[in-house]
């Protein structure tokens, strides 16, 4: 690949070793040119054909085997047209308009010795504007997309967006909120006649609460005496120094 004078690249698509031209008779008729008219084991000319792309245009170029100087040219702008045109009686033979670059033109007919030749010149050109033809399609595309106006889904001054997700209650704004509990649980009342132990440390634990469960269940009983304040050890040695006593005037008695 190389570039060319007017800034596009110059590829090779197809290159044949060896070719040979023809001089043909004026078309008769209008039915095509027939490969039967020519002298076809009397050459004008053989040598190397290549066929490059520049841009959109192919070039037949046809050069001599060696020194690869060019013997003649053909521009071609479409295919199947008026440039190269296949005859009417064989696949290996076709008649290519040349050029000399200053406005001349002739008409010379082209042969391939094989036929998996002649398919490939054909196949190259073919393959060449069929990409030509893609190439302006999405040129086409490109070009109104751009003209086209473009979409604009940006919010304005002052507009806003309302979004509704279901399966959620609102809020009754009248009803008063729950008070939520401190998560701790009170201690059971205390059995009468229980003895508080002091925890480890020495420290006691603040008497419980009096429970109300006393007052629902009083039904006009006589109310329980208070429980003696005096130290029990005094009241334990009274008891026994009494009973001394008593035993003591027992045995007088006796």
């Amino acid at each position: 690949m190389a570039l060319a004078d007017d800034g596009s690249y110059e590829s090779v698509i197809c290159v044949k070793p060896e070719v040979h031209v023809y001089k043909i008779p004026p078309r008769a008729t209008n039915r095509g040119y027939r490969a039967a008219d020519w002298k076809l084991d009397e050459p004008a000319w053989t040598g190397r054909m290549k066929i490059i792309s520049i841009g959109k245009l192919a070039y037949i170029k046809l050069e001599d085997k060696n020194s690869g100087e060019l013997f003649a040219q053909a521009p071609v702008e479409q295919y199947p047209g008026c440039v190269v045109e296949a005859v009417t009686d064989s696949s290996r033979y076709f008649v290519v308009r040349i050029e000399d670059g200053n406005g001349r033109h002739a008409f010379i007919g082209l042969g391939f010795a094989d036929r998996g030749d002649s398919f490939d010149f054909n196949v190259a050109l073919q393959d060449h504007f069929k990409w030509v033809k893609q190439e302006g399609e999405l040129a086409k595309e490109e070009a109104s997309q751009s003209t086209a106006p473009k979409l604009d889904l940006g919010f304005k001054d002052g507009q806003t967006i309302k979004i509704s997700i279901g399966n959620i209650k609102k809020k009754d704004p009248g009803a008063k909120s729950r008070p939520m509990g401190s998560g701790l649980l009170l201690p059971p009342p205390m059995a009468k006649g229980a003895v508080l132990v002091s925890p480890p440390g020495g420290q006691q634990s603040p008497p419980p609460t009096q429970s109300n469960t006393a007052s629902l269940l009083d039904f006009g009983g006589p109310v329980p005496a208070a429980l003696p304040t005096a130290d029990l050890w005094g009241d334990f040695t009274a008891a026994g120094a009494s009973s001394s006593q008593d035993t003591a005037k027992g045995w007088v008695q006796f």
